[in-house]
């Protein structure tokens, strides 16, 4: 299976650096987002995807509409591709990040999981969409540590591809397994 994950655009929670952790708290996608998405739509135009997936989070799914107004193919919505769970919803992201500094594949904030678990979770997803679909091309809108999770299960070093940063609405393809 051929899978494009791809982060949503930006959002407003990006734009004042505050965590959004929590599917039910409604943070949109900005102006600015809306165009990241419709770009990145125009560059996959003519990918033949067969599937269509997104977390729960509405910035995702906002993207994934954009994405697919090209394509004739129902989105799915799958909780293993939601933001990796800080317990820290609603705080500036910092607090998150000096929190996990010191092992950030394996602190786990208390009520939220760590990266190890968070790859674990991507895994199983990744592992189920491939057996379903094996020669399937799939998009998955998600968002910065989720994709990030996947690249690092396919990394001889996860430790330093943990800490890869995407952009918004960026895409990165992989092969499963």
């Amino acid at each position: 299976m051929k899978i494009i994950l791809i982060r949503h655009g930006e959002s407003e929670g990006n734009v004042v650096y505050e965590i959004n952790d929590d599917p039910r708290r409604i943070v949109n996608l900005t102006a600015k987002g809306r165009a990241q998405a419709e770009a990145a739509a125009e560059r996959l135009r003519a990918v033949p995807f067969t599937h269509a997936f997104a977390s729960e989070f509405p910035r995702a799914q906002q993207t994934a509409a954009i994405l697919l107004r090209h394509h004739a193919l129902k989105l799915r919505i799958d909780a293993r591709l939601n933001e990796r769970r800080s317990g820290m919803d609603g705080l500036h992201v910092d607090m998150f990040n000096d929190y996990v500094r010191a092992d950030y594949l394996r602190i786990k904030p208390p009520r939220g999981e760590s990266f190890l678990e968070q790859m674990e979770r991507l895994h199983s997803f990744l592992d189920e969409i491939a057996a379903r679909h094996p020669h399937g091309t799939v998009l998955a809108v998600s968002h910065e540590n989720p994709i990030v999770a996947a690249l690092c299960l396919k990394s001889d070093v996860p430790e330093q591809a943990a800490h890869r940063k995407l952009a918004n609405c960026e895409a990165v393809e992989l092969v499963w397994p």
